[in-house]
């Protein structure tokens, strides 16, 4: 049987046979009003990031993180596992700023990769690292057009050691059916979400951190946050929510809580792997409008993902991860069509979470010097990486200094707020309803031009 929710399949092979155990045992909540040097509401990868540069800066700071269930509870412990340096919202930065600001972004995303890894073995976190690169396909001929406009683009941006590949060499690397062409980068690893966030909190409790679970932060304001247990104050408060911002009282539109989809499969027998290739262990995507991504885990399964029901009326969050059975089919259907020789395989568990999405889709790093507020996401399923460099920007920007870092494009960057419900709602299933029709379309006329309804969705959405 597939185990559906649990928060995820990364908990089961982290506490086999418990998989809806959250850490044991779990850290102490806040239990009365306290206050601290900078205080961090979300105990993701944003927060904890953030809290452990801070402290290798500056360990007499008093860095307190509060987060509302348990350290990965969100996107960190549920996510693809791709460590990449993918960016939200390259494209709307460079026309605002220019283009080499928008390089220098680049640049930064691509060396956040390396940091990542080095910070991970510097602190003796086994998280399954593999730097095998990333490869997206493309298996139509428009998907094929894009894959092409996508590697010039990043050729322009810098990213000078990527590859292209034709069906022939895709095929030499992973057997994925239907595949006309591939595109690969060097910057990506796969990696084991959940052992990177517990690791990351053990070491940022050994430099100082104080750490409060099972705390759920209601309310933000300049020099506190408040929860139903105390309130801590402090000069800096900083907002790492992420697609759970939208519960936080006045942050109901900041940004929509977009839902993704995963399931894994039971472990792959070696001759499965023979057939299928992906010995290199690249992470795996591809060029279609609804996208898909992927890796090989390291006990050999595949855990894809996807969109299934992309948002909840109200941007209202799950609690455990349990995931739509008619998106568990259509994930099912997707690995069966990129590997026709797993039909049949067992789907072992199925999961979702949420990610946080602007209305401009631009990731942001912001602090108000006047209130002491910042706040840092919006990463658009991007965050694994762009966490990092978002909490080593936090960082210098609460200690204040001018550097590299605060300089680049998206510090504080403002978006407009999302619609009102019902529009939101309505405009959010309307525009991932477009998309599934164009890449059916796309696939059904073997046209290598963009279907013209997934164009009008991109300048809907603000996507591009």
């Amino acid at each position: 049987m597939t185990i559906n929710g649990g928060i995820s399949f990364w908990y089961a092979t982290e506490d086999p046979g418990i998989p809806t155990t959250p850490p044991t045992p779990p850290r102490t909540p806040l239990t009365a009003h306290t206050t601290a040097d900078v205080v961090i509401v979300g105990g993701g990868y944003t927060g904890l990031w953030t809290a452990y540069y801070l402290k290798q800066a500056a360990p007499d700071l008093r860095v307190t993180v509060l987060e509302q269930k348990f350290c990965g509870y969100g996107a960190s412990g549920r996510n693809g596992g791709w460590l990449y340096n993918g960016i939200a919202g390259r494209d709307r930065y460079a026309a605002l700023h220019g283009r080499q600001a928008a390089t220098r972004l680049q640049q930064a995303m691509n060396e956040t990769v390396t940091e990542v890894i080095d910070v991970a073995a510097k602190e003796g976190i086994d998280a399954d690292i593999h730097r095998g690169g990333v490869l997206e396909v493309a298996r139509t001929p428009a998907q094929l057009a894009r894959l092409k406009a996508f590697h010039a683009a990043e050729l322009a941006f810098g990213e000078t050691d990527r590859e292209l590949y034709d069906a022939a060499a895709t095929r030499a690397r992973i057997g994925i059916a239907d595949a006309v062409g591939s595109g690969w980068s060097p910057h990506g690893a796969r990696i084991h979400p959940l052992k990177l966030v517990r690791g990351l909190a053990a070491a940022c409790e050994r430099l100082g951190v104080v750490i409060h679970e099972s705390t759920p932060v209601t309310e933000i304001s300049p020099g506190r946050a408040v929860t139903p247990y105390g309130t801590v104050r402090a000069p800096h408060v900083l907002r790492c929510t992420e697609g759970f911002t939208a519960a936080l009282k006045g942050q109901k539109r900041s940004w929509l809580p977009m839902n993704s989809s995963m399931i894994a499969t039971a472990p792959l027998p070696a001759e499965t792997w023979a057939q299928l290739g992906w010995s290199g262990r690249e992470v795996l995507g591809d060029m279609a409008h609804a996208y898909m991504y992927a890796q090989r885990t390291a006990d050999d399964r595949i855990a894809i993902g996807g969109r299934g029901v992309p948002y909840r009326f109200g941007s209202r969050t799950d609690n455990d991860g349990r995931t739509q059975p008619a998106t568990v089919d259509s994930l099912r259907e997707l690995l069966f069509s990129f590997f026709p020789a797993l039909t049949g395989t067992e789907i072992t568990h199925a999961w979702s979470g949420v990610l946080g999405v602007p209305r401009d889709w631009c990731a942001t790093v912001t602090l108000d010097r006047t209130t002491g507020v910042g706040w840092a996401g919006g990463y658009v399923g991007s965050g694994v990486a762009t966490s990092n460099l978002a909490a080593r920007t936090l960082r210098d920007l609460v200690l204040g200094e001018s550097t590299g870092l605060t300089a680049l494009p998206w510090v504080n960057h403002r978006v407009r707020r999302w619609e009102p419900e019902p529009f939101r709602w309505l405009g959010v299933r309307a525009l991932y309803a477009a998309y599934r029709e164009a890449d059916r379309r796309e696939a059904a006329t073997h046209t290598p031009t963009t279907a013209p309804l997934a164009r009008l969705a991109d300048r809907i959405s603000g996507r591009h």
